[in-house]
């Protein structure tokens, strides 16, 4: 997997989400990942932790998905913005059962980000805006029989399609959700919509807390008028 994430991406990684690591060990938070366009623009994200063999999977499918979107599209944005919405509305309806209508193009911003309302982070720079995913227009007939009356699905939520129907969808299913809406949009507007609106995260500014796994460590100088170096003691 490292191999390949190598050959095709180049790899980096930003906080922003409060969590504590305790020991050395990090408690809290939650991850996603982010495949994108050199400028920026969303191509895929992964919800979630996951193990080697999905991170694999996800990102051949991204670079297979480019190959194809760049071969049909030619040099026409438009079109490779088309082929990827309509991509991630295929494949929540093939993998997880349900069918949207990708939006083909794009809708004036309706948050004003230069507005005096507009809550912005320590940098001056606002927050992501809250994106509405595509509705759910219902089940694909193959896969009807499986979630009749809204069966459950392991690690899903439920949601609700055109006709009031409640189906269960997980993080991931939720991803194409919103990326055949929005997808080649700027991470910065897309990364507040997957990680408050998907994963149930709070985005913040915070410092990491880091709390000593040692509490009673005791630390004794050479008394008063000795100078030099404080000693530490493990206890």
């Amino acid at each position: 997997m490292g191999q390949y994430l190598n050959e095709y991406f180049v790899s980096s990684f930003q906080k922003v989400a409060t969590f504590r690591i305790v020991g050395g060990q990090k408690q809290g938070g939650n991850v996603a990942t982010y495949f994108c366009a050199p400028d920026g623009c969303v191509l895929h994200c992964i919800a979630g932790p996951v193990d080697a063999a999905t991170m694999l999977r996800e990102a051949k499918w991204v670079v297979q998905t480019t190959r194809d979107a760049m071969r049909i599209a030619k040099a026409d944005g438009a079109a490779f913005k088309v082929h990827f919405r309509k991509a991630h509305a295929d494949k929540l309806r093939t993998e997880h059962g349900l069918v949207v209508q990708p939006l083909l193009f794009d809708l004036p911003d309706e948050q004003d980000a230069n507005g005096p309302l507009t809550y912005r982070d320590p940098t001056g720079q606002p927050l992501a805006p809250r994106l509405t995913p595509v509705p759910i227009d219902g089940p694909d007939v193959k896969f009807a029989a499986a979630q009749k009356g809204g069966g459950k699905v392991a690690g899903a939520r439920p949601l609700q399609d055109r006709a009031g129907r409640t189906w269960q969808l997980g993080n991931q299913g939720r991803v194409h959700q919103l990326l055949a809406c929005y997808c080649m949009q700027p991470i910065e507007r897309l990364y507040g919509a997957v990680f408050e609106g998907i994963l149930g995260e709070r985005i913040s500014t915070r410092p990491v807390e880091i709390v000593d796994p040692f509490p009673s460590r005791l630390r004794i100088g050479k008394g008063a008028g000795g100078g030099g170096k404080l000693k530490s003691f493990d206890f």
